[in-house]
C-alpha cells in the first residue's frame, strides 16, 4: 500500500508541475499590455516600459517561470499586480467558501446517487423508467439556469432564502447553511443524474453475477446482500465518476458563485483572467490541481479497499 501511494503522489508531482508549465506559458502569451492595463490609457510610454520591468515582464519566460516556481515551492505565491494583495490572503478566504460548496454538493451527490441509484436497480420497471427519465432532464438542464429559477422561486417569491451572499461557518451555522442551500441543490442537480446513471448500472451488472445468486440461495436478506456485497463490487466505477463530478464541480462552482454573489474563487478567477492578473491565476490554477490531485489520490485509495487489485495497477 505504501508504495501505491508513493507512486499516485510521484505522479501527482509531475502532473502539478507540468499543468504550471503549461499556464504559465499560456498566460505570458498575453502578457504584453499588462502594464499598460494597471497605470491605464493615459499612462506614458516611458511609464509603461517602467512599468514592465518593475514586473519582470521584459526577461524570457524561462526566467520569470523559474523566479515564480523558487518562490512557490517556498510558499510565496507572489502579490496580486492590481491591488498589491498577497495570493495566498486572496485564495484563502475565498477557498473555503468554494470547497463548502462543492464538498457540500459531493456529499448530498454521493447519498442521493447511491439511494437512486439502488432502487432503480433493484425495482426496474416504472421505477427505473422514472429515475432514467428524471435523470436525463437533469443531466441536460444548464447550472446556472437551475440557479436562476432557484433564486427565482425559493428567494424572490418564497423568501425562504436570501437571493445573494455568503454567511461564515464560523458565524453562524444557521446563517452559513441558509446561504449554501441553494447553490448547493443547483450544483447537485446535473452530478446526482450522472452518478445515479452509474451507480444503476454497476448495481444492476453485480445483480446478475454468481456469487449475487449464491448469497440470495444462502437466505441471506436482499438488503444485506446489496448493501455488504452489491454496493463493495459496485463502487469502483461509481467513485471514479464522482472524482469526475468533483473535478467538474470546481468549474461549474464558478458560475454558480457569480448568480449568488458568493465571494469564492469564482469572482476571483474571473477578474484576475480579464485583468491578466499572473499571480493570482497562477495561484487559482496551483490550488485547483492541488486540490483535484488530493482526491484523485483520496478516491485511488478507496478503491484499492474496495479492490485490493487496484494496488497493483
Amino acid at each position: 500500500m505504501l508504495i501505491f501511494i508513493v507512486r499516485r503522489l510521484l505522479a501527482g508531482v509531475v502532473l502539478l508541475f507540468v499543468i504550471s508549465i503549461l499556464a504559465f506559458g499560456l498566460l505570458y502569451l498575453d502578457s504584453a499590455n499588462i502594464a499598460r492595463r494597471i497605470l491605464g490609457n493615459t499612462a506614458t510610454a516611458e511609464l509603461v516600459a517602467q512599468k514592465t520591468a518593475e514586473l519582470g515582464l521584459n526577461r524570457p519566460v524561462v526566467v520569470q517561470y523559474w523566479d515564480w516556481l523558487t518562490s512557490a515551492l517556498t510558499g510565496d505565491l507572489g502579490r496580486s499586480w492590481f491591488n498589491g494583495q498577497l495570493v495566498s490572503v486572496s485564495l484563502s478566504g475565498r477557498l473555503a467558501v468554494t470547497l463548502s460548496l462543492v464538498i457540500g454538493t459531493t456529499i448530498v451527490t454521493a447519498i442521493l446517487s447511491v439511494v437512486l441509484g439502488v432502487l432503480a436497480a433493484r425495482r426496474g420497471g416504472a421505477v427505473d423508467g422514472t429515475v432514467q427519465f428524471i435523470s436525463v432532464i437533469g443531466f441536460a438542464i444548464p447550472g446556472f439556469l437551475i440557479a436562476l429559477y432557484l433564486v427565482l422561486i425559493f428567494a424572490i417569491n418564497l423568501h425562504w432564502f436570501k437571493a445573494t451572499g455568503y454567511v461564515p461557518i464560523a458565524a453562524s451555522f444557521t446563517g452559513w447553511l441558509s446561504s449554501v442551500t441553494l447553490p448547493i441543490i443547483a450544483l447537485s442537480i446535473g452530478a446526482i443524474a450522472a452518478v445515479t446513471q452509474q451507480v444503476r448500472g454497476s448495481v444492476t451488472d453485480a445483480l446478475s453475477r454468481d456469487y449475487v445468486r449464491t448469497l440470495r440461495s444462502r437466505g441471506l436478506p436482499a438488503s444485506s446482500v446489496v448493501y455488504k456485497h452489491v454496493l463493495r463490487n459496485a463502487g469502483g466505477p461509481a467513485l471514479a465518476i464522482l472524482a469526475v463530478q468533483f473535478v467538474g464541480l470546481l468549474s461549474g462552482a464558478v458560475i454558480v458563485e457569480q448568480v449568488f454573489a458568493l465571494p469564492g474563487m469564482g469572482q476571483l478567477t474571473v477578474s484576475a483572467t480579464q485583468q491578466g492578473d499572473i499571480p493570482v491565476v497562477m495561484g487559482v490554477v496551483i490550488a485547483f490541481a492541488v486540490i483535484v490531485i488530493i482526491v484523485n489520490l483520496l478516491i485511488d485509495l478507496a478503491q484499492a479497499a474496495l479492490n485490493p487489485k487496484v494496488r497493483l495497477s
